[in-house]
């Protein structure tokens, strides 16, 4: 790999110091009507730290990739279910092979076991799109990935979006902006593999050249290197375990949950089903139900649509790539109306 010149990690230093020094406050989280917090309320560094810039008002970071080191943060504490949410900007240009993650763990705690709850953006090629990645694990069940793929209904690398996980002892749903995309559902037909493990919250930038953008075909190209993607209006919300408490987590954890159940994005109202419905016919592009190639038998909990799976291939991926509906305003994103259209690639 091609060591940076000189003159070039001065400019790149002067760019990172003048951000943290001038970021402005950020306003508090909309829609979920919840508090957003400082990194030092609730996070630390995790890998890559001359790679993690910290706003001056400590409120916004930045993770950046580069030719030595990607980089990420982590949750002070554990959670027994919660909110998690962190509005995102990701990186422009040429990114194909590099993988921003947003997730749930508790991996280096249950090895063997681990349970997982995954937002992932894969990089892609100039001129073509991130595409959303969610994945679902629980009691080390890893060979048996639940993963769905997503276009963007709207440009992430021109502004930030909020993304949210919700996990609750029921319920598992996504959002994107005030939008639910996905929705798992504790089951018997899911069993173990449904998360219910304290886990804690990650944020990362790596490379994922390997696999990340057409199966590993397109690496990543330190020419456009750094990389750097923006998390800002910071959200832990739920039950924060005490290592030192002894008490069973249904004591811990019952007045947390209780609120979590009252919150309003844990209500899938009849208009957000209508809406979660709509993300999905447009913007769905691959569902681990419906690839029967990795998995001949189908998953006892996949909820199969008909109408839906004459959409997809065996391969799981969908036969007719949908056509991104950008919008100049979020909001005409929800209403769904459309300012253009215009072939997405993946």
């Amino acid at each position: 790999m091609m060591a940076l010149g000189f003159s070039t990690r001065v400019i790149a230093a002067i760019v990172v110091l003048s951000w943290a020094a001038v970021a402005a406050p950020l306003p508090a989280t909309k829609g979920f009507n919840v508090k957003t917090l400082s990194f030092d309320e609730g996070y630390a560094p995790l890998f890559g730290d001359g790679n993690l810039v910290r706003s001056s008002d400590g409120r916004s970071v930045r993770l950046h990739l580069n030719q030595y080191s990607g980089s990420g943060f982590i949750s002070s504490d554990l959670y027994q279910y919660g909110l998690f949410s962190a509005s995102i900007k990701l990186p422009s240009d040429y990114t194909a092979g590099v993988v921003v993650a947003f997730y749930t763990s508790n991996g280096d705690m249950f090895e063997k076991t681990h349970d997982e709850l995954d937002l992932e953006f894969l990089g892609n090629i100039k001129g073509k799109e991130w595409r959303l990645q969610t994945n679902v694990y629980g009691n080390g069940s890893t060979s048996r990935g639940r993963e769905e793929r997503y276009l963007l209904p709207f440009d992430p690398t021109a502004e930030a979006h909020r993304y949210s996980i919700l996990w609750t002892s029921d319920t598992i749903i996504f959002y994107v902006d005030d939008t639910p995309i996905r929705e798992v559902k504790r089951s018997e037909a899911m069993g173990a593999d449904y998360p219910t493990k304290p886990m804690m919250l990650y944020a990362t930038i790596w490379d994922g050249s390997s696999w990340a953008t057409s199966g590993g075909k397109y690496k990543v190209n330190y020419k456009y290197s750094p990389f750097i993607s923006e998390f800002s209006s910071l959200v832990l919300q739920g039950c924060r375990m005490d290592p030192i408490q002894q008490l069973p987590v249904d004591e811990q954890c019952a007045d947390a949950e209780a609120e979590l159940a009252a919150a309003d994005y844990s209500r899938m109202t009849p208009d957000k089903r209508q809406a979660m419905r709509k993300f999905r016919e447009r913007y769905m592009t691959y569902s681990f139900c419906y690839d029967t190639l990795r998995y001949p038998i189908t998953f006892p909990d996949c909820d199969i649509v008909p109408a839906e799976q004459r959409r997809f291939t065996e391969t799981g991926d969908i036969k007719n790539m949908p056509r991104r509906r950008r919008s100049k305003h979020r909001s005409k994103f929800f209403s769904g109306s459309v300012d253009s259209e215009r072939q997405a690639d993946i």
